[in-house]
This record gives structure tokens, C-alpha cells and sequence, in this order.
């Protein structure tokens, strides 16, 4: 049975997450109906990683195992046709064929994500629904300097939700920078995988920076605390995109080895 691969882009306003629910649509659910609507073939397929609702995929990443063999471009073609006839906000950017041992989850090595601020005192017109709008003036330098303090090895507990469901709060953080261009802050980060809520909260408490509320010593001290009430704010989820995975070249094992870390919620961030 062919296994596809698919670069996915949605706008995740109208859905609930990226995950299939029982409580309204899902960008999951959209493509499964489209595959079903295409092939006839009722798929479960999985994504590199979840997402909340409202939050935003430039480069998801899924895998579904078809029983027809497709050209790659004649299989994008044909779901973003009926994804459009379904009028959902999701679009298939890439297909190629893998082998059985790719595994969208599994094999993934690392995630970037993106999370955007636009610090101004006019409300967002255009970029509603699509940045997290600050009123006040956010110094970025304050706010990337005490990112820096979170890069590496900790233990997240401040930083995750209480609803995570991850079996230890101990991620590696490989980058969390913040740059500014005009009125747009951009807060990028990377890492094998994040715990739910955990960027998010990292851009709540950023902005405190930001706005001199906070010093670094302050954010080192709520990441030592490992203590949830020691978080700043959450930040809303129309400003977050999920933006790539890198995959190894060559999958010579049906999963990767998966770190310790990777064991719980994969991102939902």
C-alpha cells in the first residue's frame, strides 16, 4: 500500500485543532473527508504534530497510506480540488511517495514554530485572526534576551498547560529567538518536540519583557519554579504558525529512535 507524504498549510480559525474531534471540525478531519471524497477510502491519518484551535500550520506535515498508486502532483491536485469544493481553509502545498518506514510523528527530528506580535496602538484590520495584537511598545531586545535564559535542557512545568498530558515536562530547547521588523515581533522556536501550551506561554511571558514588567532574572526565576502559576500570561493562539519539521535524509528503521522527551503531546502548542 502506497504511503504519501503531504506538506499541509491552514488557516486555524474555522477549526478546532489540527486533530480530529467530536466537537466541530477539525484541518484533520478536512483532509480525511477530502481523501474519502476522492478515493472513497475512509484514512486515519497522522501529522507531525497537533495544534490548538485557532493556531495556524505553514508547513504540517502528514502521512496517509492509500491502496491506489498516485502521481504526486495528480494527487495534489485532485484534494485541493475538493478541498476547495468543501470550502475549507486547508491546502495540500506538497505530495511525494515515502517508503513504509517514513512516520510524519516518529521521524520528525525537529519542529519550528513561529509566533507573531504586532506592537502598535491601532487594531488589526487586515491581520486579524492572524497575530496577537499589543497595543503597548515592546522592546524585542529585553524579550530576546531573556528567551535566551529557556534555550536548552529544563524542566518546562511553568510553561506547560495543566491539561498536558506529556509524561515529563523535561524538553531540550534548541532556539527561541525574538526580532522585530516595523511594527511585527517575531518569536521563532525550535525543538524536538513541545509540550501543550509551551510556546504560547513562553510568548506571554516574553511580552512581559517586553514591556519592562519583567527582567530575565524574573523569567529564570518562573522557569526555575517549575510551577505553573509562576507563568506569565498565555498568549492567544491566532498568532501562532506552525511552521516546518526536518526530517533525516535517508529512514533506514520503520521509526527513528525517539528521544524520552517525545512521549506525550507532541506539540499543541
Amino acid at each position: 500500500m502506497p504511503r504519501y507524504r503531504m506538506t499541509v498549510e491552514y488557516d486555524g480559525g474555522p477549526y478546532v485543532g489540527w486533530q480530529r474531534q467530536d466537537n466541530g471540525p477539525s484541518a484533520q478531519g478536512a483532509i480525511e473527508a477530502a481523501v474519502l471524497s476522492l478515493t472513497g477510502e475512509t484514512v486515519s491519518i497522522r501529522g507531525a504534530g497537533r495544534t490548538d484551535s485557532g493556531v495556524h500550520a505553514m508547513g504540517q506535515v502528514i502521512h496517509a497510506d492509500l491502496s491506489k498508486e498516485w502521481l504526486p502532483f495528480k494527487l495534489q491536485n485532485a484534494l485541493n480540488a475538493h478541498l476547495r469544493l468543501g470550502r475549507q481553509r486547508v491546502s495540500i502545498l506538497n505530495v511525494e511517495v515515502v517508503t513504509e518506514h517514513f512516520d510524519a510523528r516518529f521521524s520528525a527530528l525537529r519542529r519550528h514554530y513561529l509566533y507573531r506580535i504586532i506592537s502598535r496602538q491601532a487594531p488589526l484590520a487586515i491581520e486579524a485572526g492572524k497575530a496577537w495584537w499589543v497595543p503597548k511598545a515592546l522592546d524585542h531586545e529585553a524579550m530576546h534576551a531573556a528567551a535566551q535564559t529557556l534555550v536548552g535542557r529544563h524542566d518546562f512545568s511553568t510553561f506547560r498547560s495543566v491539561h498536558c498530558q506529556a509524561n515529563s515536562p523535561v524538553r531540550t530547547l534548541d532556539r527561541l529567538d525574538v526580532t522585530r521588523n516595523g511594527e511585527l515581533i517575531e518569536i521563532r522556536a525550535t525543538a524536538q518536540s513541545f509540550l501543550h501550551n509551551q510556546i504560547r506561554s513562553f510568548a506571554g511571558t516574553l511580552k512581559l519583557a517586553g514591556e519592562g514588567k519583567w527582567t530575565v532574572d524574573d523569567v529564570r526565576s518562573a522557569l526555575e519554579a517549575r510551577d505553573r502559576k509562576a507563568c506569565g500570561p498565555v498568549a492567544p493562539p491566532e498568532g501562532l504558525y506552525f511552521m516546518q519539521v526536518d526530517y533525516p535524509d535517508v529512514i533506514t528503521e520503520r521509526r527513528v529512535k525517539v528521544e524520552e522527551e517525545s512521549d506525550g503531546d507532541d506539540d499543541l502548542s
